[in-house]
């Protein structure tokens, strides 16, 4: 029997009750990672900034790379470690950057990371920040092409085969969209300029990515939400990211030997995801699939794109903990309209 494989889409930036926060999701991943053999999902669902949980059978796929993945036009080849290649923005003030370099240094030699060569960039990232109408997140990036460069070297003259970024954000958040943040009922507002820095890299070199802020300390606030809570505690969000990257899986763009352990899209078997928020490249990309998509409605988001006008066939459940009942069925081969009361008979069909 071939092993049962589902993906967590939570869409980064977009206010997610569950997800949209520092690693919130974390729980979710682990308790389905529990009913399923591979759990596929992606940084804004394991990022924790200092806190991070091992989960054996995750595949951490940055979002431009899952894409692709759930398009068939890539497939993702488990590994033991990366070595990782840590890029700093140059924009980042010296006591700063030190700061994020000493916690390099604790992943390496508390967690035994392969993570040896940094680079600076050769310009400011001077990433900026923006919040849409509709109330998500995104963000430019001033100097891309310093970014490339940096990423270029890290790979082409040290070997890298994982990249972690570390760009410096600005502090002068929306002061309104910060404090619904801290407190738990807000977009996260740097979201979307993170995944814009990490989609670039995976576009362009198709190894994986993740990113992490530099911020200054934010002020004390006794009413903080425990949602936000782990980005508080250490002056630098990159442990988790770099957990994350250790073991992300390498894409198969074109080329090479397939092995059995690879993964393709026609191998997923369940999708779940926010059920206001089916609108991703993956998700339509997977509803042509024969797999499952298990949409949570409970998940509120600040985008309203439900399945049912996408003509996406899904099963809407109020929770994740009923999800987990309905992978733990399907993975079962049982219909989980077989644990319900069954008061309709069969179709006859005419030929």
């Amino acid at each position: 029997m071939r092993p049962y494989t589902a993906i967590l889409i939570i869409p980064t930036g977009i206010g997610a009750a569950i997800g949209g926060y520092a690693g919130d999701a974390l729980p979710v991943a682990k308790a389905i990672s529990q009913v399923v053999d591979r759990l596929i999902t992606h940084p804004n669902v394991m990022n924790g900034a200092m806190l991070y949980w091992n989960i054996p059978n995750s595949f951490y796929v940055e979002g431009y790379g899952l894409d692709k993945f759930a398009a068939g036009e890539w497939g993702l080849h488990p590994v033991h470690q990366n070595k990782i290649g840590v890029i700093l923005d140059q924009g980042i003030e010296p006591e700063l950057q030190l700061r994020q370099l000493q916690a390099v240094d604790a992943v390496r030699a508390t967690l035994g990371l392969m993570v040896q060569d940094y680079v600076i960039t050769d310009s400011p990232l001077n990433v900026e920040l923006r919040i849409a109408a509709s109330g998500t997140s995104w963000g430019t990036i001033g100097n891309p092409d310093s970014l490339l460069r940096a990423a270029d070297i890290l790979i082409n003259q040290a070997g890298a085969n994982a990249i972690a970024v570390i760009a410096r954000f600005p502090d002068e958040v929306d002061e309104e969209t910060d404090r619904n943040y801290r407190m738990g009922c807000g977009v996260d507002a740097i979201a979307g300029a993170e995944a814009v820095i990490s989609h670039l890299i995976v576009r362009e070199f198709q190894i994986p990515c993740a990113h992490g802020p530099a911020f200054l300390p934010p002020p004390l606030d006794s009413q903080l939400s425990p949602r936000s809570a782990a980005e508080e505690i250490g002056y630098t969000f990159i442990p988790s990211v770099l957990v994350g990257l250790h073991r992300a899986p390498q894409f198969i763009v074109s080329g090479g030997y397939p092995t059995l352990n690879d993964i393709w899209a026609n191998q997923v078997d369940a999708v779940i995801v926010p059920a206001s928020a089916c609108g991703s490249s993956a998700v339509l990309s997977l509803s042509q699939q024969q797999c499952l998509i298990v949409a949570i409605e409970e998940n509120h988001t600040q985008v309203q794109v439900p399945p049912q006008p996408l003509g996406v066939k899904s099963l809407q459940v109020n929770s994740y903990l009923e999800a987990i009942g309905v992978i733990a069925a399907h993975k079962a081969g049982i219909n989980p309209s077989a644990m319900r009361s069954l008061n309709t008979s069969l179709n006859l069909l005419s030929y």
